[in-house]
């Protein structure tokens, strides 16, 4: 079937097909090619923003301290993050860092050190650091007069003052025994007559009264009583008890046992309390042999 067309018709309608077809592969290549770039972009961008945020990040940094003694109670600070760790007895340490940050390491026997973190502390995850030795340089001392072995002779001799105290500048002191905090809390709770009769006035002590009612006097005395008893029972363990089991026998699972029984009498007090190491032994021996007799009948 013939379209009609000669055939410079024909070369031209076939000139155009080529030309559409060649201009539609340039420009999807150039679609391609935009694209492309913008993937390149975005994976540049994406890259750069999680190493910035890497960076900023906080990390558990692990870390030990070297030095010649003592390496435990350490304390190491974070000034930037204001972050706060101390060390163990083998010097372990974790704290909360990112690059950049400064760590301080603090200790009384040795020199303060100052630490930057770096990127490769954070990679690496642990830090080590060497302290030096703190070594505080004494003035001379000149030793002055040479002490003749007299005591009432050299105290004579001696320039040394007695320091002020509150008799010589006219103020009331207390030189009693110190109460400790429960037993102020005692004081505080119980303390004066409930009902104060003057004329033509009556005062009543509410704060006493209502001390009593809720039961919280009780308890304050309690409480007092415990921590005396725990206080006694502690220098007992610490000073008086090595002293009884040099000249006695008991074996060593029984000793917090025996000591439990002591303090279970109610006579511990006032044998223990203020009373001298002597008493205290004597005590001790005396509940000793009731212990020993107990044991004998349980078994």
């Amino acid at each position: 079937m013939d379209c009609g067309c000669t055939g410079n018709e024909k070369f031209f309608h076939l000139n155009d097909f080529i030309g559409s077809t060649f201009l539609s592969f340039v420009n999807l290549y150039k679609i391609i090619r935009i694209g492309l770039t913008f993937y390149r972009i975005v994976i540049i961008i994406s890259f750069l923003f999680f190493s910035i945020l890497n960076w900023g990040q906080t990390h558990d940094l692990s870390g030990i301290v070297v030095a010649d003694g003592n390496v435990e109670g350490i304390h190491v600070i974070n000034k930037s993050a204001y972050r706060y760790a101390t060390t163990n007895t083998k010097g372990e340490f974790v704290i909360e860092a990112k690059a950049s940050d400064s760590l301080y390491f603090s200790s009384i026997q040795y020199t303060p050190k100052f630490i930057v973190v770096s990127a490769s502390m954070i990679d690496q995850n642990f830090i080590k650091v060497y302290l030096d030795d703190s070594v505080t340089e004494l003035d001379e001392v000149t030793i002055g007069k040479i002490l003749t072995g007299d005591l009432n002779s050299d105290i004579g001799n001696s320039d040394a003052e007695r320091p002020l105290d509150f008799y010589d500048l006219g103020i009331p002191g207390y030189t009693g025994v110190r109460k400790t905090q429960a037993e102020s809390r005692v004081y505080e709770a119980d303390n004066g007559k409930m009902v104060y009769l003057g004329f033509p006035f009556v005062m009543f002590n509410f704060n006493k009264f209502l001390n009593k009612v809720t039961g919280r006097t009780k308890k304050l005395k309690r409480v007092a009583k415990f921590e005396k008893e725990k206080n006694i029972l502690t220098y007992i363990k610490e000073v008086v008890g090595p002293k009884l089991f040099k000249q006695e026998d008991l074996a060593e699972e029984l000793h917090a046992e025996f000591y439990f029984f002591c303090s279970d009498d109610e006579n511990f007090q006032l044998r223990c309390t203020n009373r001298s190491d002597v008493e205290i032994l004597q005590y001790l021996q005396e509940k000793l042999i009731e212990f020993k007799a107990n044991n004998l009948a349980d078994n």
